[in-house]
């Protein structure tokens, strides 16, 4: 299965469309070079007061569906 390795940085603040309801996605820039529309609630395991910060493996099938986000050292 493909993995991508995104290093996310989101504050608390600018997640705080997503969770007001005005926005659903965040979109995010791969190490590999490749953009990922990831839906927002696929974040909320990671967040903390402070927003969501670290290295995560993503990875997903053929088809582009989501198979896991996991955080990792990196």
């Amino acid at each position: 299965m493909p993995i991508l390795t995104l290093d996310i940085a989101l504050s608390a603040e600018s997640l705080r469309a997503v969770y007001q309801g005005r926005a659903n996605r965040v979109l995010l820039k791969s190490r590999e070079g490749q953009r990922v529309n990831l839906p927002a609630h696929h974040l909320r395991p990671f967040l903390t007061h402070a927003g969501v910060y670290g290295c995560f493996a993503l990875e997903f099938n053929g088809q582009g569906q989501l198979l896991s986000l996991r955080q990792i050292n990196g």
